[in-house]
């Protein structure tokens, strides 16, 4: 599989492809990475590091072009017995927002002669990429800045795709890092896995460590067996509200613990103003309105996973959010199978049954279906 992953600034796309490419080498699997932005620094050996994008347009894309060329080269050659490449990575951006304001990072015909399969649009908690991006650059950039550019990257991307004939588009989140270099890994050589949304209930449950660590689990099991597009792997949600709460209590900054739904505790804190945080919350809730939607319609199947919660009188309630039932209705609407784990000892209404492909009382019982129906590409759960 030929694939092409791209990233605002800030996602630290090398050191991380450097890691898929690691995990594939543990499981004997062939996989070329190239990284063009070292490529383009190679053939300008007069060009300081970290100031390429000061360079005029025109000299940038000289460089951008040789880089291409020796990759399109080495594809054809640079495989098993001066074949083919098998697998190979190529690690770039589908635009830049700089000082010469917003251009594109590719040339259509280079991408054309390539012939991708495969378009990566990697994203990551816009706080983190934020701070990465004014840790290793001079660049004055708000939250905003970063929203926006990061809709862009989506944008030309996906156009990107759609100009190449049978080529694939997906949105990945960096998120639980260990977990995504092995669903990064399948998406490009174990590309007949199964794909899948494992949806659940965030906001709602974030104070309820019994009710995280029975979703943490069920999303560890997905993960295990199936490429999975993990919502929870971007939660700005809880920035926002983070943020919310700061600016009632009249603070300036907030210090902010980058980490995943239910996890990632030991990462470094970030300082983030208020003002910028509130100035984003239209676009955190589209942006997470239209990435989960996004992240559906890429999957083959959506499983849901419905707690009972705390009612408050000694008794449980169905953890069923809105943002759960509409994932669940659109799948639905655009034929994807839809399996529900439901623990609620109230049962479902009509609503989940009526729309639901099967549905099952444990995270056990979805597994042996799956295995017994030959959801699972093989036995090998963590590499192949």
């Amino acid at each position: 599989m030929r694939a092409i992953v791209t990233g605002q600034i800030g996602m630290e796309k090398k050191p991380y492809l450097d890691a898929v490419a690691r995990f594939a080498g543990q499981q004997g699997e062939p996989l070329s990475l190239y990284h063009v932005g070292d490529m383009m620094y190679a053939e300008g050996t007069d060009v300081r590091a970290g100031r390429i994008l000061d360079l005029p347009i025109s000299r940038l894309n000289s460089l951008r072009r040789a880089a291409f060329k020796d990759i399109i080269a080495d594809s054809s050659t640079g495989g098993p017995g001066g074949g083919p490449q098998p697998n190979m990575i190529v690690n770039t951006h589908a635009t830049f927002r700089w000082r010469h304001g917003l251009f594109s990072a590719f040339d259509y015909d280079q991408v054309q002669k390539l012939q991708p399969e495969l378009f990566v649009c990697l994203v990551d908690n816009i706080e983190v990429v934020h701070h990465r991006l004014h840790r290793e650059h001079d660049i004055d950039a708000t939250l905003k800045d970063c929203m926006v550019w990061r809709e862009e990257e989506i944008l030309a991307t996906e156009l990107l795709s759609k100009s190449i004939p049978g080529s694939q588009f997906y949105i990945m989140a960096r998120g639980r890092h260990h977990l995504t270099t092995r669903t990064m890994f399948r998406l490009v050589c174990r590309p007949k896995m199964k794909k899948v949304y494992p949806s659940f209930p965030m906001s709602h449950v974030m104070d309820m460590p019994e009710v995280l660590a029975e979703i943490d689990r069920f999303r560890a099991a997905l993960a295990e067996h199936f490429i999975t597009f993990d919502p929870g792997d971007v939660d700005e949600k809880l920035l926002l509200d983070r943020g919310i709460a700061a600016a009632r209590e009249g603070k300036e900054f907030l210090d902010v613990t980058p980490h995943t739904f239910g996890g990632g505790k030991n990462a470094e804190p970030v300082r983030v103003r208020v003002r910028e945080i509130l100035d984003i919350a239209g676009d955190v809730d589209g942006q997470i309105y239209m990435r989960d939607f996004k992240l559906v319609d890429q999957s083959d199947m959506i499983v849901s996973y419905i707690p009972e919660i705390p009612d408050g009188k000694g008794g449980g309630i169905p953890g069923l959010s809105s943002g759960v039932e509409r994932e669940l209705h659109h799948a639905f609407e655009h034929t994807k199978e839809v399996f529900v784990v439901w623990k609620p000892k109230k049962a479902p209404s009509p609503f989940i049954t009526e729309t639901a492909t099967r549905v099952f009382a444990s995270v056990d019982e979805a597994m042996l279906y799956f295995e017994k129906n030959g959801y699972f590409a093989d036995k090998n759960l963590f590499g192949n």
